[in-house]
């Protein structure tokens, strides 16, 4: 591709997002279309500072391309609406699933590359594994509204007689790193230990509420997003460069394979800070008790089968370059 391609990346003023735009410029990519609300004060330093053509609110970049305003070559569709607590599933359909289809219809149209942001929330509990095969995703139970549109919209690419030249769909699992400050309560655990540890100098978990899990054993495959944009990144030079067959096309997981503890997770907060862990236990809310994911961990054969062999970040790794390069420092990526 002789011009620098134009792509297009949503959800750019929240956590993926901009870490996503972040890495495409360290590796030569300018021409981009930023697309989200961007009314949120809290995520400008999210975006601000990146290199880009253009930014888009989320409504109107459908508008526009219906109007065939761009000559779009690739899209990475990353915006959504996460909140695991928002049980107004309208809310989630609206984004995560219509609006997904009109991205979707799009790149069919133009035949051009999509990848796009599912979730391992449409696990649920996990009673039917962490494998990420075709043929299990009516079987699957997701425990909230937004594991369940996720899965609705798996399902309906995976009808779709016609799709884009080539697109994936990929399973975050529990995706921590720089970012993330202004996603609140849905910040990851890191997040919020460490300024725990800034405040009171403690860390409080949730104790566990069933018998076959000891407080803070809780297991959960943590995958750190320098690893998620490294996959995204290679998955586009695959397709830029006509390597990835159609065959190839569908769902993967996106997390490191192996289940760790929110102990480890907070002890190794204390640790990239030189202190020793002060952990204690509290009870878990009611509003999520019985919707919360006592073990996940992704199944990766299918990703390293369909060519990506680069290591991910042991926990230790990812807290540590997170908390001491970006936490410390009060930096973004």
């Amino acid at each position: 591709m002789s011009k620098q391609p134009t792509i297009v990346v949503t959800g750019t003023a929240g956590f993926i997002g901009s870490v996503m735009v972040q890495f495409l410029n360290e590796n030569g990519f300018a021409n981009l279309l930023l697309v989200d609300d961007f009314g949120v004060e809290a995520k400008r330093k999210n975006w601000e500072q990146k290199t880009y053509t253009k930014v888009i609110e989320r409504q109107a970049f459908l508008e526009q391309l219906l109007s065939d305003e761009y000559e779009i070559d690739f899209i990475v569709h990353l915006g959504a609406r996460t909140d695991t607590t928002e049980f107004n599933y309208a809310i989630h359909e609206e984004l995560n699933v219509e609006y997904s289809k009109s991205i979707w219809n799009y790149a069919t149209q133009k035949q051009i590359p999509l990848i796009y942001a599912s979730s391992a929330a449409t696990y649920g509990a996990g009673e039917n594994g962490y494998e990420d095969r075709h043929d299990v995703l009516d079987q699957l139970a997701p425990l909230n509204p937004y594991g369940v549109s996720k899965n609705e919209f798996d399902k309906w690419a995976l009808a779709q007689k016609e799709g884009p030249a080539a697109w994936t769909g990929l399973k975050f699992f529990n995706v921590y790193g720089p970012n993330e400050g202004h996603k609140a309560r849905m910040a990851s655990v890191i997040f919020h230990a460490f300024n725990q540890i800034k405040e009171t100098g403690v860390v409080k978990l949730f104790k566990s509420h069933r018998p076959d899990f000891k407080d803070g054993e809780q297991l959960r495959d943590f995958i750190y997003v320098k690893d998620v944009v490294k996959v995204i990144g290679w998955m586009m030079h695959e397709m830029f460069a006509k390597k990835w067959s159609k065959e190839k096309n569908g769902l993967y997981n996106l997390g490191t394979g192996k289940a760790r503890s929110f102990y480890d997770l907070a002890a190794n907060t204390f640790k990239a800070q030189g202190l020793t862990p002060n952990i204690e236990f509290i009870d878990m809310p009611i509003d999520i008790r019985d919707k919360y994911q006592y073990f996940t961990e992704a199944n990766m054969n299918k990703l390293r089968e369909a060519g990506y062999n680069a290591p991910f970040s042991s926990l230790e790794e990812g807290v540590k370059d997170y908390v001491a390069n970006y936490l410390v420092k009060n930096q973004w990526y």
